[in-house]
């Protein structure tokens, strides 16, 4: 059962007021479980306790670290059936998914397991000095890679389980000795409140010092700019959009001491087809694209956004195919209301661009709520290239 609550390093906490819930968009309504969004007081506690930790931590050695990442794993098994469960409640995806992203987290965390008892991820060198050199003496250097401090890591939209709570930004951070505060993504708090029950018991049989791992809860920004904001953490790890990257590196290099962001951000990924490739292939490729296109209704980093192609008679042909094929394909539900929300409005305001052309439009009488209507559109590489509207959607 769910309680809403944060983990405030091994302990929960709920001292705010302010309270969320999960949306289910499949069903269209809310999740039950009340979340409790952490109070600046809650923050800073985390804070204090993940560098607290870090003093103890950074010199646990690398095969302690090691066991402690294999039961994180051992941990996250023993409650998958739930996980795939509250996951599937907050994203509407389907439980195949859920069990295929969750087995990713799982070798994930069982990757850098391994890469711990290598060794070699220190990256260790040493030049010894030559005093004899000329013109000038050649100084001794030893090098190799250390923790920074405590990192911390926001719950992705797209990937609740293998870019969130104990994805691969979380493993490889505690893989390298620094403790972890994760922002848990108000979509899917959820299913990162039982990822962290399960971590949290982890530190707790491995014996890894309290405040190694946080998890914090919140409706709103706010709560990620005061974690940013706090002068103890020491990076950020982000997977997300473009615009809430950019917000993120802003902060980051507006504090005093400006720390890095390890940022995955969306793109449109362009393709080029090349003019042999459609003569030859058109067909097949129209259906390869209409699939990659949708898939996950386009919520994946990797769906195609953009196909570039010289102008022929096989590019027509590839793109009535296309438009054939793209309207078979029955729409799949979004994530949440606020990416359905954002894909209409970016949607609307392509289709109203002039000198375009919609040359497919799923377009049912029935459609269901927070289910996304695929279209294909085409445009003049000159028009596209002076139109920063189109190319900025």
């Amino acid at each position: 059962m769910l309680h809403g609550k944060n983990y405030i390093g091994n302990n929960l906490s709920s001292e705010g007021k302010v309270i969320f819930k999960t949306f289910n968009p499949k069903l269209n309504k809310n999740n039950d479980c009340n979340f409790s969004e952490a109070t600046a007081n809650e923050i800073n506690k985390a804070a204090n306790l993940a560098y607290d930790a870090f003093l103890e931590f950074k010199n646990i050695d690398s095969l302690k670290r090691s066991k402690f990442l294999d039961s994180i794993a051992d941990q996250i098994l023993l409650i998958q059936n739930d996980i795939v469960r509250v996951y599937c409640e907050e994203t509407g995806l389907p439980d195949g998914r859920a069990k295929g992203e969750l087995g990713r987290t799982i070798g994930q965390i069982r990757s850098f397991s391994e890469l711990l008892k290598k060794g070699d991820w220190v990256n260790a060198s040493i030049d010894t000095a030559d005093p004899e050199r000329t013109p000038v003496p050649k100084p001794d250097l030893r090098k190799m890679s250390i923790p920074l401090g405590p990192i911390l890591v926001f719950g992705a939209s797209n990937f609740p389980l293998a870019y969130s709570t104990a994805g691969g930004d979380t493993a490889s951070a505690l893989a390298a000795g620094c403790p972890v505060i994760v922002k848990s993504h108000p979509m899917h708090a959820g299913t990162g409140e039982l990822i962290s029950s399960a971590i949290i018991k982890a530190v707790k049989i491995t014996k890894m010092p309290d405040g190694v791992f946080s998890n914090i809860n919140s409706g709103g920004i706010q709560t990620g700019i005061d974690l940013i904001n706090n002068p103890l953490v020491k990076a950020v790890g982000f997977t997300g959009s473009l615009k809430a990257g950019r917000s993120l590196l802003n902060l980051a290099n507006e504090r005093n001491e400006p720390i890095p962001v390890f940022a995955e951000m969306g793109s449109i990924n362009p393709v080029i087809l090349l003019p042999k490739a459609i003569q030859n292939r058109g067909v097949a490729l129209a259906k390869t694209y209409a699939g990659s296109i949708t898939l996950g209704s386009g919520q994946f980093c990797t769906n195609p956004g953009l196909i570039l192609g010289i102008k022929s008679d096989s590019l027509t042909d590839f793109i009535s195919t296309l438009s054939e094929e793209i309207v078979k394909l029955e729409p799949s539900c979004m994530l949440h209301p606020n990416i359905i929300g954002a894909f209409k409005r970016n949607k609307e305001k392509i289709l109203n661009q002039s000198d375009l052309k919609v040359v497919a439009d799923y377009n049912p009488d029935e459609v269901k709520s927070n289910y996304a209507r695929q279209a294909i559109t085409t445009v003049e590489g000159k028009t596209f290239l002076k139109n920063k509207k189109i190319f900025k959607h």
